[in-house]
C-alpha cells in the first residue's frame, strides 16, 4: 500500500515524482503529495483525494524548479484522508520532509515523548513522528541524514519503508525499508527510491533489491546503502525485464481491461522455457534439491484475495497429479492456529507483488518451524520470494489494476508447473502423463484468447445488469474456487453483494437466498466429468424452478444446460483441472462491464489498494 517516489538528477524533480505517482497510485489513492528542495529551502503541496486534486493544487501553487525532490499517494492507516494527514510530513523547522509506507507500531509512544518535548503535532499520522525524531537527530550527525535515518529505525517498531530529504543536504534523498517494499533505480546522473519498479519504468531499468533493515543514501553520483546499524551492506542489482508501454493504457479505457486483454501473452509467459532436454519440465528458479521436494509429505498453501483462489485450485490439482495432502490456508489466518509443520512439509506463498504483510509473516512462520518454503511471485526483488528457499516466477508483468486479472491465472499456471514438477520428481506420474498435460497447457494461451473474442454479450450482459444488488455464484470441484473469485471481483468493482457457494452446499442453506429474478451464475465442469456436471445440471434446475435469473457458463458443445440456462456463456474445451483458466475470464469481464455501467471507477474500486503491506 501506499505509492512513494524519491528522485535526484538533473531533470525536475517534480515532473519526475509525478510521472511516478502516476504509476503507483493503484497502490493508494486517498490523498497525495509532493515536496522540493531547492536554493537551500523545503517545499511542499500536498491535497486530500486522487492525484488530480494534486496537480490542481499545484497548477495553481507552483512548486520551484528542482532536481531534488520526494513524492506519495496515500492510502490511509492512521488517519482519515485529509490534507493534514496527506504525506510528506515535515519537522518542527520545516528542513525535513518524510513519506511513509506501513505502520509504525510504537508511535503512540513516541508522539507522547516528542509532545511531552514541547512539540506540536499536526496530524493523526504516525508518520509525522519519524520527521521530527529525524529533525531532533539531525544537528547531532554533522549533516549525515543516512545517519539521522539510521538512529531514529533503530527506535521504530513495526513494517515500513520511509524517504526523506533534507533542505540543508540538496544532494541526497535517504530510504530505509524493515518489512515494507522500496526499490532503487540506477540511471546516468539520476537515482530513485520507489515503492514499485513501475515508479521509474520510464527512466530506467536498471534497479537494486534492498535487503531488510536497510538504509539507502542515493546521490547523483552513486548508491550506499548499510544496514540500521551502520554496517556496510550491498543490494543485489537487477534488470526490469518490462518497459514503460507495460505500464500504460494503451488506448484501453481502464489498465484492468487491458490487462484481461493481456492474458493470453501472460499465460504464454509464465509457460515459456519451462521444458527442457528430453521433454522433462524444468523450473529455473527451483532452488531445491530433487531429493528435497522427495521427502515431502504434506503440502499448505498459504495465499491472500485472489492468490488464495488459485491456492484452492492448486490443492485439486497437486493433490491429484501427486497424491500428496494439500491444505490451502488464509495466510492471515496461519500463523495464529498453531499448524503442524516438519521438514518435509512444503509451503507454497502465493503473492503477485511478493510483499503482502500477511503472506510474508506466514512464510516466515513456517520457516521458524523449519519447513521448506516455495514462492509463486509476479515481482522480480521482492520480498516473499527473496526469503523463501525457492521460487517461481510468473513473467506476467506489470498488473496495475487494483482487482487482479492476469495474475491469477498467471499463478494458476505457476501452481500446474509446481504440481507436474513435484510429480515429476517423485514418480508420481509415467512421462507420458506429464507430456500429455503439458501440451494441453501449450494449448491454454490460444483458448483464453478465444474465451476473450466471445464476451460482447457478457459486457451486455453487465450493463443489463447494472442495478443487480445481489449476485450468487456457484460451483463444483475447481468450479468452485473460481465461483468465489466471480463474487470477489464483483464485490471489489461494482460493490454488489455477490457469494460464492459450492454447488453441492445449496440446500444446506443459500438456497434461502434465491428468489424471483436473484442473477445466478453457474460454472458447469466439462462433460468428461459426468458426476461432477449432472448434480450441477441438477442445482441449476433447483435454482431456476424457484425463479432464479440463471447465467451458466459451459463449455462449447455441452448441450445438457441449454433448457435451463437463461443466459449461456460458452467457453474453449480443457480438461477439468485446467478449465478455471477460460471459466474465470468471463467473470472477470462482467464484473468490469457491470462496474463501468454503474460509472464506478474500475481500476481504482474504494477503500482498496493493490498491494497489501500491512497486516
Amino acid at each position: 500500500m501506499c505509492g512513494i517516489v524519491g528522485y535526484v538528477g538533473d531533470k525536475s524533480a517534480l515532473d519526475v515524482v509525478l510521472e511516478g505517482l502516476r504509476r503507483l497510485e493503484y497502490r493508494g489513492y486517498d490523498s497525495a503529495g509532493v515536496a522540493v528542495v531547492a536554493e537551500g529551502a523545503l517545499t511542499g503541496r500536498k491535497k486530500a483525494g486522487k492525484l488530480a486534486n494534486l496537480e490542481k493544487e499545484l497548477a495553481e501553487n507552483p512548486l520551484p524548479e528542482s532536481g531534488l525532490g520526494l513524492g506519495h499517494t496515500r492510502w490511509a492507516t492512521h488517519g482519515g484522508p485529509t490534507d493534514a494527514n496527506a504525506h510528506p510530513h515535515f519537522d518542527a523547522d520545516g528542513k525535513v520532509a518524510v513519506v511513509h509506507n506501513g505502520i509504525i507500531e510504537n508511535f503512540a509512544a513516541l508522539r507522547h515523548e516528542l509532545r511531552e518535548a514541547g512539540v506540536e503535532l499536526l496530524s493523526e499520522t504516525d508518520t509525522e513522528v519519524v520527521a521530527h525524531l529525524i529533525g531532533r537527530e539531525f544537528p547531532d550527525c554533522a549533516g549525515d541524514l543516512a545517519e539521522a535515518m539510521r538512529r531514529v529505525c533503530r527506535r521504530l517498531d513495526g513494517a515500513f519503508t520511509l524517504v526523506a530529504v533534507h533542505a540543508d543536504v540538496p544532494g541526497v534523498v535517504v530510504g530505509a525499508r524493515l518489512n515494507s517494499p522500496l526499490v532503487v533505480g540506477v540511471g546516468a546522473g539520476e537515482a530513485f527510491l520507489c515503492s514499485d519498479v513501475a515508479g521509474f519504468i520510464g527512466h530506467t531499468r536498471d534497479a537494486i533489491e534492498l535487503g531488510q533493515g536497510q538504509v539507502v543514501e542515493v546521490r547523483r553520483t552513486g548508491v550506499s546503502i548499510t544496514s540500521f546499524d551502520g554496517a556496510p551492506a550491498e543490494g543485489k542489482p537487477f534488470h526490469v525485464d518490462w518497459d514503460v508501454a507495460a505500464a500504460e493504457k494503451g488506448g484501453y479505457d481502464y489498465f484492468m481491461l487491458k490487462e484481461i486483454e493481456e492474458q493470453p501473452r501472460a499465460v504464454a509467459d509464465t509457460l515459456l522455457g519451462r521444458i527442457g532436454d528430453g521433454g522433462r519440465l524444468q523450473l529455473d528458479e527451483m532452488r531445491m534439491s530433487e531429493s528435497e521436494l522427495r521427502s515431502v509429505d504434506k503440502v499448505i498453501v498459504i495465499a491472500a484475495g485472489t492468490a488464495y483462489h488459485a491456492g484452492m485450485i492448486a490443492k485439486y490439482a497437486i493433490e491429484h497429479w501427486t497424491r500428496i495432502p494439500v491444505e490451502v490456508e488464509l495466510a492471515s489466518e496461519f500463523r495464529y492456529r498453531d499448524p503442524i509443520l516438519t521438514r518435509d512439509t512444503l509451503v507454497i506463498a502465493i503473492s503477485q507483488s511478493g510483499e503482502t504483510a500477511d503472506t510474508l509473516m506466514a512464510l516466515r512462520h513456517a520457516k521458524e518451524q523449519h519447513a521448506r518454503v516455495l514462492a509463486i511471485c509476479n515481482t522480480n526483488g521482492a520480498t516473499i520470494p527473496r526469503e523463501a528457499d525457492a521460487v517461481v516466477y510468473t513473467h506476467g508483468g506489470p498488473e496495475i489494476a487494483v482487482a487482479s486479472t492476469k495474475a491469477f491465472l498467471t499463478q494458476l499456471i505457476a501452481c500446474y508447473l509446481v504440481g507436474l514438477y513435484l510429480a515429476q520428481v517423485r514418480g508420481a506420474k509415467f512421462p507420458d502423463e506429464i507430456q500429455d498435460i503439458l501440451i494441453q497447457l501449450a494449448q491454454a494461451p490460444e483458448k483464453v484468447r478465444e474465451t476473450l473474442d466471445r464476451m460482447e454479450p457478457v459486457k451486455e450482459l453487465g450493463r443489463l445488469l447494472k442495478d443487480a444488488e445481489r449476485v450468487l455464484f456457484l460451483g463444483r470441484h475447481v468450479g468452485y474456487p473460481v465461483a468465489l473469485e466471480g463474487a470477489l471481483k464483483l464485490k471489489e468493482l461494482a460493490y454488489v453483494h455477490a457469494e460464492g457457494f459450492a454447488a453441492g452446499e445449496l440446500k444446506h442453506g443459500p438456497i434461502a437466498l434465491v428468489d424471483q429474478d436473484l442473477p445466478v451464475v453457474v460454472v458447469v465442469p466439462p462433460a468428461d466429468r459426468p458426476l461432477l456436471h449432472d448434480k450441477i445440471v441438477s442445482n441449476i434446475q433447483e435454482i431456476r424452478a424457484r425463479g432464479a435469473r440463471t447465467i451458466v457458463i459451459a463449455e462449447d458443445g455441452d448441450e445438457a444446460v441449454v433448457p435451463f440456462a437463461d443466459t449461456l456463456i460458452r467457453v474453449p474445451e480443457l480438461p477439468t483441472l485446467l478449465q478455471p483458466l477460460v471459466a474465470t475470464v468471463p467473470l472477470q469481464v462482467f464484473a468490469c462491464a457491470l462496474a463501468d455501467a454503474k460509472g464506478l471507477d474500475v481500476d481504482q474500486p474504494r477503500n482498496l489498494a493493490k498491494s497489501v503491506t500491512v497486516e
